[in-house]
Order: C-alpha cells, then sequence, then structure tokens
C-alpha cells in the first residue's frame, strides 16, 4: 500500500524555504507528550453557534451552554478541545475577544480540560461578515461555517499586515498560559480549491509564531496528500505532528505508520465519521494503543449540522439515521450508549 505523507527526512534547524526556523527540538517535544500523557477529546463548538464568529462574538458568546457541554465531555474523560478563532472578533474588538478566550479558559480549566487553538482555516464558505450569522440550512452539514482570511485574503491587500498583528497579540497574550496545549496555526491550508494558494499565508503564520515562540508546541496538520509542497513544509515545521483523516482503519493505520518515521509526538486532530468506517470503535483504541492523541469531530449536535454527512443534504432536515460526527445530543443524551461505554473504558485508567 502506498505510504501517505512520504517525504524525505526533515532538517529541523530550516525548513525547505531557507526560512530561519524556531522549531522544538525532538527532546522539547518528547518530554511535552510525558507531560501532558494520551490526549483525547473533541473538535469544540457550542450547539448554539453555527461559525467562529457566533461562538466569540460578545452577542453570542454563551457561558452557560460552553459549560453545560464541556461538563458532558469531562464526564466521558476527555481531556482537552480543539476550538476554532476568527480574526473578525478580534478586529472588532480586541479586548473584549481576548476576554472571552480567558473565561473559555477558566470554564474548561474548571474539568481539567485544556485547548488547542486554531487560528486559519480553508474550510467551507469563503465570505463572512461580522455581526448576526446566517440561519442553519435544514440538514445541510457546515452550512455556515466560515473560512479564515477566506477570499478577503486575495481582495484586501492590507490585510495580511492585519492578520500578522493579530496572531502576535494573542500568541504573546497567551504564550505562557498553561491551560493551552498548542496552537494549531492553519486547519486544512489548501482545501476549497485553494491549494498552493495557501502556500504563502501557511509560511507567513508560522514566521510570525516562532517570532513570538510561545511555551507552547506549534502545529499546522496535513490532511490531503496530494498537497506535497504544503505538507513538506507542515511536518518540516511543526513541534508535534498533527493530522487528519476519516478513512477505515487500514488506511490510517497506513498514515500513522508513515508520520512515525519523523520521530516526533503525533495528535490525530480530526477523525470519526461514521458513514466512512472512522469510529470510535475502530480508531480509538488503535490510536490509545499508539499513544497518539485523539480528538474527533463533534461534541454536541447543534447549528453547525454536522450529524448530516458531507455529500448527503437531507431537505427539511430530518434527523438521520446514522450520524455523521457528534456524541451528544442537545439535551444531553448520547447518540449511541455504546459509544459512550466505550469511550470510558477508554478514558477512565487515563484520569
Amino acid at each position: 500500500m502506498v505510504s501517505l505523507f512520504a517525504f524525505p527526512r526533515c532538517r529541523y534547524s530550516e525548513n525547505s524555504n531557507g526560512l530561519k526556523s524556531n522549531i522544538w527540538t525532538k527532546e522539547q517535544s518528547r518530554i511535552w507528550q510525558e507531560k501532558n500523557g494520551w490526549l483525547r477529546g473533541c473538535n469544540f463548538i457550542p450547539s448554539t453557534a453555527i461559525n467562529q464568529l457566533e461562538m466569540w462574538q460578545v452577542e453570542t458568546f454563551d457561558t452557560v451552554t460552553i459549560n453545560r457541554e464541556l461538563s458532558w465531555a469531562k464526564d466521558i474523560g476527555m481531556n482537552c478541545m480543539r476550538v476554532y478563532l476568527h480574526h473578525v472578533a478580534w478586529e472588532i474588538d480586541q479586548y473584549g475577544f481576548k476576554n472571552r478566550i480567558s473565561r473559555y479558559l477558566e470554564i474548561a480549566n474548571r474539568y481539567n480540560i485544556k485547548t488547542v487553538f486554531v487560528f486559519f482555516d480553508d474550510c467551507w464558505n469563503p465570505t463572512y461578515k461580522a455581526g448576526k450569522q446566517p440561519d442553519p440550512k435544514p440538514g445541510i452539514h457546515n452550512s455556515g461555517w466560515i473560512r479564515d482570511p477566506g477570499d478577503l485574503l486575495f481582495q484586501d491587500s492590507t490585510l495580511t499586515k492585519i492578520l500578522e498583528i493579530y496572531v502576535k497579540d494573542i500568541l504573546t497574550s497567551f504564550k505562557d498560559d498553561k491551560r493551552i496545549l498548542m496552537w494549531d496555526l492553519y486547519n486544512e491550508p489548501g482545501m476549497s480549491g485553494c491549494g498552493n494558494k495557501s502556500y504563502q499565508l501557511l509560511q507567513n503564520v508560522f514566521k510570525w509564531a516562532w517570532e513570538v515562540r510561545p511555551s507552547q508546541p506549534l502545529t499546522a496538520g496535513v490532511w490531503n496528500n496530494t498537497l506535497p509542497t504544503l505538507n513538506k513544509f507542515q511536518i518540516e515545521s511543526s513541534d508535534v505532528i498533527t493530522y487528519h483523516t476519516y478513512k477505515d482503519p487500514v488506511e490510517h493505520k497506513v498514515t500513522i505508520d508513515t508520520l512515525k518515521l519523523y520521530g516526533r509526538p503525533m495528535i490525530c486532530t480530526e477523525y470519526m465519521a461514521r458513514e466512512k468506517n472512522s469510529l470510535f470503535s475502530n480508531i480509538m483504541p488503535m490510536l490509545k494503543k499508539e499513544n497518539i492523541g485523539a480528538i474527533n469531530w463533534g461534541l454536541v449536535s447543534g447549528k453547525t449540522n454536522t450529524i448530516y454527512a458531507w455529500e448527503k443534504a437531507i431537505p427539511g432536515g430530518s434527523e438521520p439515521e446514522l450520524w455523521f460526527h457528534d456524541i451528544f445530543r442537545s439535551d444531553g443524551t448520547p447518540y449511541d450508549k455504546e459509544e459512550i461505554e466505550l469511550i470510558r473504558s477508554l478514558t477512565v485508567s487515563n484520569n
């Protein structure tokens, strides 16, 4: 079987473009892994938010729901959440945005949950605006999720400087915060047909982060083996290796075996799509055995509509028989009690 993400072994003092890096040594990354143990969690957005702006804008920042839903995560033994930011929430209210990040971290810390914050994202809708966010489109997966910075990057010549100030401000403000597990600098660069158009921003965000050099590790997960230029830079530049795959256990294991060759801790920051045979039952035990962090997509069914499959809209929005992502209903009852029991059986000895 062809290996995924197979590139020449990296030299970590300097990346492939000659940019001076400030990457951790392998020993630093190993110590970090030993300190944090086996990581398991979800990609988290409260069920009352359709996208990153609705989560973080002051009018819709919902601490009641965040508190309630993170308590459910704690109850099944999760110890980390991956959470997306958005530069517009910072741009319109810098001080308030950082206060809301602090408030979120306070809530998560109450449940001994550490946070992976994500800066940029090439997935779903290319345009956005501050203020009231759209209502969900019935039966459509992630109908209101927004990219960051999306198409605006190619329309506004001043945006790159704004993004640099934004990234450095957030990293500087929280660079020694022990409640933050790591910084995921760019989610799925090259997605949505962007390809290598995303390469410049990918390089920039690492450069900006290296100039701040927070105490937490930096990463950007590989996700598509048809983007070798991006993948090579991501692997070379990350303190710890992260990746996404919604493939079945056989293909997932090939990815693991390939990425192991780079000799750094690994975290799968997206998996679990029931329709694709990426399940808690066949993936999570494998990740635990390999000591690879396991962060699935979705905690609570809500406005993101991620119980629906990517390619299969359900007109009218009736509930699919087989949920695509997510673990709990909005009232806290599990979609599948056997899944909950399995998750607890894997996490209880690590609490």
